[in-house]
């Protein structure tokens, strides 16, 4: 009896109408194992997650659960069933405080506080607004939802892609300590370097279907690549040349800066045709900064100046205006979910109400053919923008200002949750955006992004930038550093 499975899916497959999301998936899980799930945007991971934790019903396949058929309808029977997930997108009710989704869920209360805080997440209260919070402790407080479930199995999708890396260091941590104590751990990242610190195994998929199954061993990264693209694919090119800049007017400039209580002091000049990075441990400002940068919040301290002239922004359509828009870190905030891939890339060309007139038909279904063909958006299930893979989403999101036209972008870490395949189309746009001109700031949660993409990278540390570095210095090590508040600008 010790040898059954934990769980053994086999022919799973699921369709969306015409859209076959899975159509041979399978992959076992013993008790003590961490098995890393991979595959490219689309392959079918989440889907099949879903299936797995009962978010979702299966056209074809069986799962059993320790040897038995699993009659799984429901996320709560699931978890009934000993598998608890944590999803991709933070699954709290935003207009309700932690306390409130605790009970929601029926979570011991005490023991997700000593998960909270044995992630890393110290200061939380109840009491907390769940739509105050930032993503990354919104991701620690779902893993400490599941934990204190006490799961048998515990699904990971994207657990770390939101998270600076003192946290990634935690939940690591953390799950292998669960997985040596009996719990079996799915694992779904694009992070080489997590599998390879973590699992034990990797399942890969493609186009829904299983294609192989490895051991973690040396060089288990370059085959898991070729089973997921049928081809080897680097991550990028280095990019280390500083883009000229202007020796006039920056595009942006910010000088002291402030939003309480985590933003105190930012100051930098953004030009025309350059990608400034931005790089910050969780909780620095960096997310203060962009809201505000965006117009969804308003500054408590320092000026913000657009072509030299002070900006002051109540709404995102005020920045809009004034040429500046922002693709967020979640995607589902930027996203009308129901919505069809062309509605969805065509938002901007509504105007203000006050100046609506006859629209240019034409004109806009040229302009959102291009940013489809430009980004290779995947538009099988256009109807819906929610049954597209997470990196075509996150394309959409992009989509909709190269369609319209940039000037001032701010990108919050645009490739978070995707696959090296769409990364690689991302870096080269975002350069070739500064090279026509546009001014990007680019928020980043994984180090080794910034010299792919970026001309300089600022570093944010306790609220205030702490260094200022030219892309082709910006290693691991120099950039974590300053990130931890070892080095300040001179």
């Amino acid at each position: 009896m010790s040898d059954i499975p934990l769980l053994d899916a086999s022919g799973v497959a699921k369709n969306f109408g015409a859209v076959k999301a899975l159509t041979d998936a399978k992959l076992t899980l013993s008790k003590g194992q961490v098995i890393a799930l991979m595959g490219a945007n689309g392959a079918g991971k989440s889907t099949f997650v879903k299936i797995l934790t009962g978010a979702l019903k299966p056209t074809a396949g069986r799962v059993l659960i320790r040897g038995q058929e699993a009659r799984v309808g429901s996320p709560a029977e699931a978890q009934r069933s000993g598998l608890v997930p944590v999803y991709q997108e933070p699954s709290l009710i935003p207009d309700l405080n932690v306390a409130d989704n605790l009970t929601l869920g029926n979570t011991p209360v005490q023991a997700f506080r000593n998960w909270v805080e044995e992630l890393g997440i110290e200061s939380l209260k109840l009491t907390d607004m769940i739509s105050d919070l930032p993503l990354a402790t919104l991701r620690i407080l779902d893993l400490a939802r599941a934990l204190a479930a006490q799961p048998d199995v515990l699904l990971l999708d994207e657990m770390t892609a939101a998270l600076p890396t003192d946290l990634v260091d935690n939940v690591l941590k953390t799950v292998r300590k669960q997985a040596d104590a009996g719990m079996g751990v799915i694992y779904i990242s694009h992070r080489f370097t997590e599998i390879s610190d973590l699992c034990d195994n990797a399942t890969v998929l493609r186009d829904g279907c299983t294609v192989g199954e490895l051991p973690i061993e040396p060089g288990v990264e370059d085959r898991a690549v070729e089973l997921m693209l049928g081809a080897k694919l680097a991550l990028g090119k280095r990019h280390t040349g500083v883009a000229l800049r202007s020796e006039g007017t920056p595009q942006l400039a910010a000088r002291g800066l402030a939003s309480a209580p985590k933003l105190s002091d930012v100051s930098f000049d953004l030009f025309a045709g350059e990608v400034l990075g931005v790089v910050a441990l969780e909780g620095q400002g960096q997310d203060e900064l962009f809201d505000l940068l965006a117009g969804i919040t308003p500054p408590t301290g320092g000026t913000l100046s657009v072509d030299s002239t002070v900006a002051s922004f109540n709404h995102p359509s005020d920045a809009i205006a004034r040429g500046i828009t922002y693709v967020p870190g979640n995607r589902t905030d930027a996203l009308l979910l129901q919505r069809s891939v062309r509605e969805n890339i065509a938002l901007p060309f509504a105007a203000r109400v006050g100046d609506w007139g006859p629209l240019n038909r034409s004109m806009e279904r040229d302009r959102v053919n291009y940013a489809i063909e430009k980004l290779q958006i995947d538009t099988r299930a256009q109807d819906e923008v929610q049954r597209l893979s997470g990196g075509n989403q996150q394309k959409v999101t992009i989509a909709r200002w190269i369609a319209k036209g940039v000037k001032t972008l701010l990108l919050f870490d645009p490739t978070r949750g995707i696959d090296v395949r769409t990364k690689r189309q991302i870096y080269p746009l975002v350069r070739e955006l500064a090279e026509q001109g546009a001014a990007v700031l680019m928020y980043t949660s994984e180090l080794e992004e910034i010299p792919l993409a970026c001309d300089r990278c600022m570093v944010i540390f306790n609220g205030r930038v702490v260094d200022m570095i030219d892309a082709k210095d910006a290693d691991e090590q120099t950039l974590m550093r300053a990130a931890y508040g070892l080095t300040e600008v001179a």
